[in-house]
């Protein structure tokens, strides 16, 4: 499906959620009109980062075949499709549209019920007996009670759980970089200790200095400000700053040509500001803190404009923020480097949990250690037993081949005995005797009177 293709005049499909997700960029579906199919290269829409965001695009691309539905949607609001009441125009879809939503349902909860086992197996090493319908509860973009039809609650789940999930994204994405630069710093302080006083001071004065460095740029024009675009204006788009007007630059920077500003497009407008803070090749600027910085921006920016808080910007929501008196007169940008990122006492609480976390990891590899000692210790008797046996094995063999190449004694003498015996009779003079006659007994018989 090419997301850029279709379009929906106000709010921009079901799930306007799916552009929530900082650094993503996604093309929302906002459609005037529904235009003749023409060839188009497809579009891949980035992932979400949601563990269901394949069954939500797939929902989604079901639910646009459906004409209806395409027509609820133009005229519904950002509200009525978080509360749930778009949702009920499922009942009203076709039945090979609800018959192609129910398969995908099947094959949801058939997927979660597997990640559901490889997880209690990977923790359990074997198939313990598995509740899956107790188990499916902790997922809530679904109902997990009736796994076999999609039907409206199951369209109304999905909608708020996504919206849910992508609107703590970026609160989420703040929280991780907060915990980014605890642990930097704590790292900086746990080095610190392992020098000396003399090089301590060295390592404290060139942290000083790249920090001094990194903070020596120029002025950081105050995002979405007119300064800012002016910037944006003459510098990116070559054009000339006099001839600078809101609405050209609006429709400039619309690069999809949908009629509205996405965040994407929005992030975009900031890099000329950020490439003053963060150079790549200096070792004093991070790049982890120029996302961030990135995110900050764009949250403002869209605070500010965005009023109907659809995280879209239309061509009037912008007009009417360049009416303001703030974005002539914008104060100073704040960057990072003027933000308390986070307090003694929590870099010590971070510390704290980082330490007990360490001490159970060395627990855990103490333990690891004593079972692999005492797994060597059974395989190095296992290897003994294995050397044991096979000497035995071979001691046999040699016995054996022993036996057939020098036979006992009784049975060699015995064969030579007869051989002494057949030679005894001179050649022609021996006669034959009766079956079962023995010549030994007839050679030691005593000679008849007469004869002696």
């Amino acid at each position: 499906m090419d997301w850029k293709s279709v379009s929906v005049s106000h709010c921009w499909l079901l799930f306007c959620l799916l552009a929530a997700v900082e650094s993503v960029p996604i093309d929302k579906i906002k459609v005037n009109k529904v235009e003749e199919p023409v060839e188009q290269a497809t579009v891949e829409t980035p992932d979400t980062g949601l563990y269901y965001d394949r069954y939500l695009r797939e929902v989604i691309d079901v639910l646009e075949t459906d004409k209806h539905f395409r027509d609820k949607l133009q005229t519904a609001n950002i509200e009525e499709i978080k509360n749930g009441k778009l949702a009920k125009e499922l009942n009203l879809v076709s039945h090979l549209v609800r018959t192609k939503l129910d398969e995908l349902k099947r094959q949801e909860v058939s997927r979660l019920r597997m990640l559901i086992k490889a997880k209690i197996d990977a923790q359990q090493g074997k198939d313990a007996g598995i509740d899956h319908h107790a188990l499916l509860k902790q997922f809530e973009h679904l109902n997990h009670q009736n796994p076999h039809s999609f039907e409206p609650e199951d369209l109304e789940l999905l909608i708020k759980t996504a919206t849910n999930d992508l609107e703590n994204y970026d609160r989420e994405r703040h929280e991780e970089f907060k915990q980014y630069e605890m642990l930097k710093e704590h790292e900086r302080r746990e080095y610190l200790k392992t020098l000396d006083e003399e090089k301590r001071k060295q390592e404290e004065a060139r942290f000083d200095e790249m920090k001094r460095k990194h903070q020596d740029h120029p002025k950081v024009n105050h995002p979405g400000s007119k300064d800012q675009l002016k910037e944006v204006w003459e510098e990116t788009d070559g054009l000339d700053p006099e001839d600078f007007d809101t609405k050209t630059f609006f429709k400039l920077h619309d690069t999809n040509g949908d009629g509205f500003l996405d965040e994407q497009e929005m992030e975009a407008l900031f890099t000329k500001e950020l490439e003053k803070i963060y150079d790549p090749n200096n070792e004093e600027d991070d790049m982890v803190e120029m996302e961030e910085e990135r995110l900050r921006m764009r949250e403002h920016v869209m605070n500010e404009i965005d009023s109907n808080k659809d995280r879209l910007v239309s061509m009037d929501e912008f007009l009417h923020a360049s009416e303001k008196k703030e974005f002539v007169n914008a104060d100073n940008w704040e960057t990072l480097d003027d933000q308390e990122l986070y307090s003694e006492d929590e870099l010590q609480q971070f510390e704290k949990r980082l330490s007990q976390q360490e001490h159970e990891l060395r627990i855990k590899s103490d333990d690891l250690l004593k079972q692999h000692e005492e797994l060597q210790v059974q395989h190095n008797q296992l290897q003994a037993q294995k050397l044991e046996f096979q000497q035995a094995v071979q001691q046999l063999e040699h016995q054996k081949q022993s036996q057939q190449v020098h036979p006992p004694a009784g049975s060699h003498g015995e064969l030579q005995f007869h051989q002494e015996t057949e030679q005894a009779a001179p050649p022609g003079k021996a006669e034959a005797l009766p079956p079962g006659h023995d010549q030994a007994q007839e050679l030691h018989q005593p000679a008849a009177p007469g004869h002696q």
